[in-house]
């Protein structure tokens, strides 16, 4: 595996936007994986649309085809970054935070849209696959 996709990058190969599906076909969808905050995040989403159950169906579509990376390796890693962050006033979400601290853990590279988030991560590898 190489890279862990943030549920907004899912969302978009979903709905089939910004050459997503062209990305992960290039780098292969088998280097590609997410978190378990990514599914419940998704699975959260699928939930609040009309039509949860075709949405839940998509979700596993995406799930199926994708490594899943549990967070536990992450918890430590988590904790000292949210101390930090909260210490120089730089606080994230913390399901951004626990993403991001997995793909470090896991020595991943990061995809995401919200760059200026995720930048605050101390030793993250980032990459935005996203051409609007």
């Amino acid at each position: 595996m190489k890279y862990l996709l943030d549920s907004n990058i899912c969302i978009h190969f979903l709905r089939g936007k910004y050459n997503i599906i062209e990305k992960l076909n290039e780098v292969s969808i088998d280097n590609c994986a997410i978190s378990e905050i990514t599914l419940a995040e998704l699975v959260f989403g699928a939930e609040k649309r009309d039509n949860p159950k075709k949405n839940h169906l998509l979700i596993e579509k995406i799930i199926g085809q994708l490594v899943m990376v549990p967070i536990f390796d992450a918890i430590q890693t988590f904790g000292k970054e949210k101390a930090r962050l909260q210490g120089e006033g730089k606080m994230i979400s913390d399901f951004n935070l626990f993403i991001g601290c997995t793909s470090i853990e896991n020595d991943l590279i990061m995809v995401i849209e919200n760059i200026k988030e995720f930048e605050r991560i101390r030793g993250i590898k980032i990459e935005n696959w996203v051409k609007r």
